[in-house]
C-alpha cells in the first residue's frame, strides 16, 4: 500500500513538473515565443540598418553631386528649371 502511494505521488510530481516546465512561467513555450520575437527583432534591425546605409549614401551623394540635388528637387518637389514646365498626371479615379 505504501509503495502504491509513493508511485502515485511520484507520477503526480512528474506530471506537475512536466506541465510547469512546458507551460509555466519561463517554460519551454515562453522560451520558444521569446526566441521568435528575438528573431523578428533581429530581422527588423537588419532592415533598419540597411535603410540607414541607403539614406547615408543618398546624403553623401546629395552633398557631393549637384546633379543629384537637381534630380531630387525635380522628382520630390516637382521643381523645374527656368523655361521648363512641370506636367502632373491626375491620380486614377477610385471605383466604388
Amino acid at each position: 500500500m505504501k509503495r502504491k502511494i509513493l508511485t502515485v505521488a511520484a507520477v503526480c510530481f512528474l506530471l506537475i513538473l512536466a506541465v510547469t516546465t512546458f507551460f509555466g512561467k519561463k517554460g519551454v513555450m515562453d522560451l520558444r515565443r521569446d526566441r521568435r520575437a528575438l528573431a523578428a527583432q533581429a530581422a527588423r534591425i537588419r532592415d533598419l540598418e540597411a535603410e540607414m546605409a541607403r539614406l547615408e549614401a543618398e546624403i553623401d551623394r546629395l552633398e557631393r553631386d549637384p546633379r543629384a540635388v537637381e534630380k531630387a528637387a525635380r522628382e520630390r518637389l516637382g521643381l523645374a528649371a527656368p523655361g521648363e514646365r512641370v506636367v502632373v498626371e491626375p491620380a486614377p479615379a477610385v471605383k466604388k
